[in-house]
């Protein structure tokens, strides 16, 4: 027995969620559920309304592409939807607007509506037309004058290939669905939200440092072709320094490099514990030797 699929069933639920304006009583405008359908009656035999148990003798819903014939099963592959009319923000949509859209879509060939193979509908209500990706027709009969007939590939029904994305961007370009939400980006040429001492600094910057100083303190001493971290001589950058020269401190160093900087006071401790004096003395620059013995013997004295 012919069956209705799952993913035309959900763009059926979608559009009489949005267009079916009173549920509980029957106006003209209304998009009513016995006015979207998928399976066609008993009496119906061959195209896409009729699954592989309907079929005629060269149905052209099965023999004019392979996407047809290799997506063959018990489903029917199409969807009719009959006339309504709603209003939003003062412009006026019906079912010709909204099939003129759809084979627009189409034509321009969007991601959206590639498993569709045809649109028979009425842009006017007056003549009846035909959307076909295959172009082997070009009209239908009269009643598709007051309802649009979509088919789609058999294979994309097979596969229950979401068909609701094009149906929901419709709903959503006259305004009876919200856009989505976007996410927030990062651009790399974003400045930070809390400043540094840097006022101008950019998201792309501290990342290009972060890359540079993780790889100088992983990669051996003399390693060619390194850029070399921030030489501002903060007290984290030269313990960083004294650390890189002892195979003790790896482990601990690669998880600096890869983690967190915020906490400073927290990372000169764990550096600091694992360096003896004399290596803490040894690895002083010159340049700030001189300025540590003056702090110490200050200290002392107090």
């Amino acid at each position: 027995m012919t069956r209705a699929p799952q993913n035309l069933l959900a763009v059926r639920r979608l559009l009489l969620d949005h267009l079916d304006i009173d549920p509980d009583r029957s106006r003209d405008e209304d998009l009513e559920p016995a006015e979207v359908g998928i399976v066609g009656d008993p009496a119906h035999r061959g195209g896409y309304h009729c699954g592989s148990d309907r079929v005629v003798t060269r149905d052209y819903s099965v023999v004019e592409s392979s996407r047809d014939s290799s997506g063959l099963t018990l489903d029917a592959s199409a969807l009719d939807v009959g006339i309504f009319r709603v209003s939003v923000g003062g412009r006026t949509h019906d079912l010709r607007s909204f099939s003129t859209w759809c084979a627009g879509q189409c034509d321009a060939d969007s991601a959206d509506s590639r498993d569709i193979r045809e649109i028979i509908y009425s842009p006017d209500g007056k003549v009846v037309r035909r959307w076909d990706r295959l172009r082997r027709r070009t009209s239908g009969d009269n009643s598709h004058l007051w309802h649009t007939h979509f088919s789609f590939f058999r294979d994309s029904t097979k596969a229950n290939r979401d068909q609701t994305p094009l149906f929901r961007r419709y709903l959503t370009t006259i305004g009876l669905i919200a856009p989505p939400e976007e996410e927030p980006t990062m651009e790399q040429t974003d400045q930070l939200v809390y400043k540094t001492d840097v006022a101008t600094r950019t998201v792309g910057q501290v990342l290009a440092d972060l890359e540079n100083l993780r790889n100088w303190l992983i990669s051996p001493v003399g390693t060619p072709g390194l850029v070399s971290p921030p030489m501002d001589q903060s007290p984290l950058t030269l313990l960083l320094a004294m650390a890189r020269g002892y195979p003790a401190l790896v482990t601990q160093v690669k998880a600096l490099a890869d983690g967190d900087f915020s906490d400073e006071q927290a990372i000169i401790a764990g550096v600091l514990a694992g360096l003896s004096p004399e290596q803490i003395a040894e690895a002083i620059p010159p340049t700030i030797a001189q300025q540590v013995t003056d702090e110490l013997a200050r200290r002392l004295a107090a």
